[in-house]
């Protein structure tokens, strides 16, 4: 069955973008790949997803088109939706990891929920589904 399995983020530098999601998300590095041109090839998973999980393609920004594009992928919208099965442990780690939450937590009809962003200030949802 055909499913998404990577979306591209762009990022301005791979490293620090891996150290967000790795540790202050709390995603696991599943590829970095030297393409041998001065790319990489980047994945990060959230973990326990596996190798057949949703996953995101972290681009270095190439050119002054991409590199305005950092950040503001979606136009300023939450444009990611990580689910958990613990939203109050993973907002309590990740706030003491420095993530920057825009929003106290909300508890609408359909879960916990709460905006934030990444280090470039893509937005997310922190979510819980009722």
């Amino acid at each position: 069955m055909p499913h998404i399995a990577l979306t591209t983020l762009v990022v301005h530098d791979y490293d620090e973008a891996i150290a967000f999601y790795r540790d202050a998300v709390g995603f696991e590095l599943a590829e970095d790949t030297d393409r041998g041109d001065g790319s990489r090839w980047v994945v990060v998973r959230p973990r326990g997803a596996g190798a057949a999980g949703t996953g995101l393609l972290l681009a270095r920004a190439k050119d002054g088109d991409q590199r305005a594009a950092v950040g503001a992928q979606t136009g300023g919208r939450v444009g990611f939706f990580l689910h958990t099965e613990d939203f109050a442990g993973d907002h309590t780690r990740m706030t003491a990891a420095g993530v920057r939450f825009l929003e106290e937590p909300r508890h609408e009809t359909y879960g916990s929920v709460a905006v934030f962003e990444d280090l470039y200030g893509n937005r997310w949802d922190l979510l819980q589904p009722a």
